[in-house]
């Protein structure tokens, strides 16, 4: 994860520390109002649906959207804007995001729905390639790896918190409420980002050179292949879930909220159980995480079909794709230790790009065979990282430490 240097001396005034930390608060709760609104609509797909009528794979773009923009946006945003101060940029991402949220609220057709996916698309790419590595300019050296931490636990809490909490609004009050919500949310972040944050002067340009010199590096080609496998079977899969759930294990909406929840607290016991291991084998973290994803999607249209079986899955999945981001950053990370930045470039692209694959790969095949189809093939997909990660090739060599 990029860390940008500054000179930060650790005889800071503890007013200047505090004030640090309300900045690195602020930072966490945009991101998790980004990660929120970006996969919201897994909860919500059905709803969204039938009122506009368009099938499931269709209503699946809504996924399919944000990642690909968000996959253009990143190195498209974070190199045109290397010389604008961070914290305009940051508070600028964050008003896009408001306005998408209140657009979709207000969507009278699915095409408007779809552009403001699309204003979401461009707040991911630029917020997490601009933001997730200013831990170090905000907080003493000492204190870095502590709020970079904190930052990054805004992914798993947007499963565990947003996404139920927004669909038990939806259920609620509709789903064009959970959206007005997300849009005040994202309005209230923006107002904490201007009163936290400190002007952010780029220190350092990301120029096209050096993201086409990291690609050129073995290590940068495995991340990408790692993350692109297990991404693209974890998205085919589980964007279509809610689906699954309700017409498949036949849950009603209740119970589809609190199945969102127990997935979303394993994904954050997997994001911790797998940052302890990436450090130590990330060969072994990032195959065991697939390897989990991979027996949960083969299983889940088995023993799935009832309330006990689909729910024990569901945790097995939450462990094991909440693993998933901290390995793969780990690996962009370990691959391109110079160019922390560019790294994170990287890997946001990646990630987000085949985020979208997977959802539109997956609206494919539930739109030509099924919900089980598609559960399959997203083990089979993740069944090829675990052989991956077992390459003994010099060419799939883990990068050094």
């Amino acid at each position: 994860m990029p860390t940008t240097v500054t000179t930060v001396t650790t005889s800071a005034s503890p007013r200047t520390r505090l004030r640090g930390w309300w900045a690195v608060f602020s930072l966490t709760l945009a991101l998790f109002a980004i990660v929120t609104t970006e996969i919201l609509p897994i909860g919500l797909l059905t709803p969204i649906g039938a009122e506009f009528g368009v099938s499931d794979g269709t209503a699946g773009l809504m996924m399919t959207m944000p990642g690909l923009l968000a996959a253009v946006a990143a190195p498209t945003v974070t190199v045109a804007t290397a010389r604008v101060d961070r914290r305009l940029m940051l508070c600028a991402l964050v008003l896009l995001l408001a306005v998408a949220n209140f657009l979709t609220a207000a969507a009278t057709a699915f095409w408007l729905v779809l552009v403001a996916r699309v204003l979401v698309g461009i707040t991911i790419g630029g917020f997490w390639s601009i933001g997730a590595g200013l831990a170090g300019r905000l907080v003493p050296p000492a204190s870095t790896g502590r709020a970079t931490a904190v930052i990054f636990s805004a992914v798993p809490l947007g499963s565990v918190l947003g996404v139920p909490a927004g669909t038990l609004v939806g259920d609620l009050a509709g789903w064009r409420t959970t959206f007005a919500t997300t849009g005040l949310l994202s309005s209230a972040v923006l107002a904490l980002l201007l009163l936290t944050l400190p002007a952010l002067p780029p220190a350092e340009a990301t120029r096209p050179s050096v993201l086409r010199a990291l690609l050129r590096g073995t290590g940068t080609r495995y991340a990408l292949l790692m993350t692109f496998l297990v991404v693209l079977a974890h998205f085919a899969a589980y964007t279509y879930v809610t689906p699954f759930l309700r017409q498949v294990t036949r849950a009603d909406p209740g119970q589809i909220t609190g199945y969102l929840l127990i997935y979303g607290a394993a994904g954050v016991a997997g994001n911790f159980i797998g940052g302890a291991l990436v450090t130590r084998a990330p060969r072994l973290a990032f195959g065991a995480a697939a390897g989990t994803i991979a027996a949960a999607t083969a299983l889940l249209p088995v023993l799935g079909r009832g309330d006990a079986g689909a729910l024990a899955l569901l945790i097995v999945w939450g462990l094991g794709y909440g693993a998933v981001p901290v390995c793969s950053q780990t690996w962009f990370a370990r691959a391109a230790p110079r160019t922390p930045e560019a790294a994170t470039v990287l890997f946001t692209a990646s990630f987000q790009a085949t985020l979208a694959a997977g959802a539109l790969t997956g609206g494919a095949v539930v739109d030509h065979t099924s919900l089980d189809a598609v559960m399959w093939c997203g083990a089979v997909t993740a069944g090829l990282v675990v052989l991956v990660a077992g390459a003994r090739s010099a060419e799939l060599r883990p990068p050094g430490r």
